[in-house]
């Protein structure tokens, strides 16, 4: 948390980072935040940061992209420890998500997550990064009953924090901001 940066362009609102990693208190009211916006604002970054603050508060954390959790949690169907990877993520106190709803999710992907959304449902948090807004992420689900109960479950008692600006990746490496080129060319 001491390592971010709300001099940068982000858009973040001090006080609700600071609110949040006050006692991680969202974690202990088992609710959720979203960190939104464009590719390498340092979305990541703040996910990580928010679940490091409540490691330090005596809560868990897992991290995983979307893409290797649902990698992760087809191995395990077919290697049958399915059920045993749910329990182990329903146990840990924060779930960090990064890189979620990336693209359309697939049929197994929407039954895992709703899964997943269910088991934590009142009991444990999440952190979701995402490049989408939430009024897509429907979408992304796809299937609008499935939708529902995953929205249903975790929207409704998320914070939500936005990010903007270029990204950070192109800031340090000199580059211009993306539809900008030097000397004019394409």
């Amino acid at each position: 948390m001491e390592d971010i940066d709300f001099r940068a362009a982000w858009g973040l609102d001090k006080s609700v980072i600071r609110g949040l990693a006050r006692d991680s208190q969202w974690v202990k009211n088992h609710e959720h935040v979203f960190v939104l916006g464009p590719t390498g604002v340092g979305k990541s970054f703040v996910a990580s940061a928010l679940a490091q603050k409540a490691c330090r508060d005596g809560y868990t954390a897992y991290y995983s992209r979307a893409a290797a959790l649902f990698r992760d949690l087809e191995i395990a169907r077919a290697d049958g420890s399915f059920r045993s990877l749910l329990a182990r993520l329903s146990r840990i106190d924060v779930l960090v998500i990064d890189d979620w709803a990336m693209a359309p999710m697939k049929e197994t992907e929407r039954r895992d997550f709703w899964e997943i959304c269910e088991d934590r449902y009142q009991v444990r948090s999440m952190i979701l990064t995402s490049q989408m807004p939430v009024s897509k992420w429907h979408e992304q689900i796809g299937d609008p009953t499935v939708a529902d109960g995953i929205l249903d479950r975790i929207v409704h008692n998320a914070h939500r924090i936005e990010m903007r600006g270029d990204s950070m990746r192109k800031k340090r490496k000199g580059e211009e901001p993306a539809g900008k080129s030097p000397a004019g060319v394409p």
